[in-house]
C-alpha cells in the first residue's frame, strides 16, 4: 500500500483522472479524421496523450518507488484560497488594486515569513504590472480602483 502513496504514483493518478473527465465531456464532438480535423480531433488526443502519460508515470512509479507524499499544510492552503474567494468577491465592488491588496496581504500570511516591505513591495509591483497589463494594454473593461478609474 505504501507505493500507491508516493508523489509520483499519485500525479500518474491525476494524469489519468483529467485525461478520462476530458475524454468524457469531449465525446460530443466530432473527430473527423487527420486530414479534416473536427473539433473534438486535438482534444481527444491530447486526452489520450495525458492518459498515457499518466498510466506511464504511475507503471515507473510502482516499479521504481518515490517519495511518500507528506501531510498537507492546512494553513498555507486555507490562506490562499480564503486569499482568491475575497479577491473574486471584490473585484467587481471595490477594483482591480482593492482586491489585489487583499490578495496578497491574505496570501502572504501562508508563508512561514511576514515581512511587511517585501509584501508592500509585492503590493506595489503587481499594481502597476496588472493595471498595465490588463487596463492600458489588453483594454479591458475593468475598474482600477472602483469610482475613481
Amino acid at each position: 500500500m505504501n507505493r500507491f502513496l508516493t508523489k509520483d504514483f499519485l500525479s500518474g493518478l491525476m494524469f489519468v483522472a483529467f485525461g478520462l473527465a476530458a475524454l468524457y465531456f469531449g465525446q460530443h464532438l466530432a473527430v473527423g479524421t487527420p486530414v479534416r480535423m473536427g473539433p473534438g480531433y486535438v482534444p481527444r488526443m491530447l486526452s489520450l496523450i495525458l492518459l498515457a502519460l499518466g498510466v506511464v508515470v504511475c507503471i515507473v512509479a510502482l516499479v521504481s518507488g518515490s517519495e511518500p507524499v507528506e501531510r498537507p499544510k492546512w494553513k498555507p492552503i486555507t490562506l490562499v484560497t480564503l486569499g482568491i474567494v475575497c479577491f473574486a468577491l471584490l473585484f467587481e465592488r471595490a477594483g482591480l488594486i482593492p482586491s489585489l491588496v487583499v490578495l496578497v496581504m491574505i496570501s502572504s500570511l501562508a508563508g512561514e515569513e511576514f515581512k511587511l516591505t517585501e509584501v508592500l513591495g509585492n503590493i506595489v509591483v503587481l499594481s502597476i504590472l496588472c493595471t498595465v497589463v490588463f487596463k492600458v494594454g489588453l483594454g479591458m473593461n475593468i475598474s482600477v480602483v472602483q469610482g475613481i478609474w
